[in-house]
């Protein structure tokens, strides 16, 4: 059993020292450099929000509950309904800010005009087909699983659009892999031999997928290919930075294996041995001069890996109240 009531204490006043003068309203960085906005951020009142709820902090009080709805939604662009963020694609940025808003039970203020037309025959198939899937499939599953969960979000998704969207994406998973998307997964990749973006780029595909009740195609080789990265170390650095890449393997290995009971004492053993790594490197951890604790949004990151380690290893991870990942109650992060 490791305690984590230190870290989690350390983290809750990381939120609060980015906090603006104006309620609700979050700044994404707390210190300077190349690229980074001081200023009020939609990443930064997204991810606090998200945080605070993950660690049962979430304001009950209506004045501060709608103090963050309207700095969310202060981010919209009336006319596209689009949200913007200089380090992340509009569609993502869009899909963040909704499912912030939904924690709050709210919605975006303007309908998603500039993703709307995806309801008209072939639009939604040819925008899935035009993705990167082999040269960029981590970035690109931003845009591919945030149009499900954007429109979703703002109750603009259709029923056949959402049939559509998961048809798609049924035919298109690799069954000997269990990664999106076949026909892309040639080695060498784009980046050696790792599957790492492939898997991360799957895992925003999944969460749509736990969300809606829809079985993954290919379960059992999902565990198989979560494994094998793993003990092949194709991604050296998991496990020992502030980002999302951990939140990414951990919940395909233990949603794959919820799906299809595969290899389950070999996935726990992988999973013990991962958050052994991961909790001694988080509790050493400088938050104050690491560079990934410096940004709200990557820490929200680690945090989703820590909520969804404590679910899949029962008893391991000890905290005053138990985290909740945000994916258990909406799609995307």
């Amino acid at each position: 059993m490791t305690d984590l009531t230190s870290l989690l204490t350390r983290l809750e006043a990381l939120v609060a020292a980015h906090r603006t003068g104006t309620p609700g309203v979050y700044r994404r960085w707390r210190s300077p450099g190349a690229g980074r906005d001081l200023a009020p951020n939609p990443y930064g009142c997204a991810d606090a929000a998200n945080l605070l709820y993950t660690l049962g902090r979430l304001p009950g009080e209506p004045r501060a509950r709608d103090a963050f709805v309207s700095a969310l939604n202060g981010f919209q662009d009336p006319d596209s309904g689009l949200f913007r963020e200089a380090t992340h694609h509009a569609i993502h940025v869009t899909a963040h800010c909704a499912g912030a808003l939904e924690l709050f039970d709210a919605r975006p203020a303007a309908p998603l005009a500039g993703l709307a037309g995806l309801e008209e025959p072939g639009a939604l198939e040819g925008f899935l087909d035009g993705l990167a899937w082999r040269d960029d499939p981590w970035l690109a599953s931003h845009q591919g699983a945030g149009i499900y969960a954007a429109r979703h979000l703002a109750g603009e998704a259709s029923p056949a659009f959402e049939e559509r969207y998961f048809a798609w994406l049924a035919a298109e998973c690799d069954p000997a892999s269990g990664l999106w998307r076949t026909g892309s997964l040639e080695r060498p990749y784009r980046w050696g031999d790792s599957r790492f973006p492939h898997l991360a780029g799957t895992f925003h595909y999944l969460f749509n997928h736990e969300h809606a009740g829809r079985p993954h195609p290919h379960p059992a080789a999902l565990v198989d290919t979560c494994l094998e990265i793993f003990g092949q170390d194709e991604w050296p650095v998991l496990g020992r930075t502030v980002s999302f890449a951990e939140v990414d393997w951990v919940y395909c290995l233990n949603r794959a294996l919820r799906t299809s009971g595969h290899r389950p004492d070999e996935a726990r053993a992988a999973l013990e041995v991962f958050a052994d790594g991961y909790l001694a490197f988080l509790l050493a951890l400088d938050w104050d001069a690491d560079d990934g604790g410096n940004d709200l949004h990557r820490v929200f990151g680690a945090v989703c890996a820590l909520a969804e380690l404590q679910a899949a290893l029962p008893g391991r991870i000890e905290t005053p109240r138990p985290l909740r990942l945000v994916l258990d109650r909406r799609p995307f992060i």
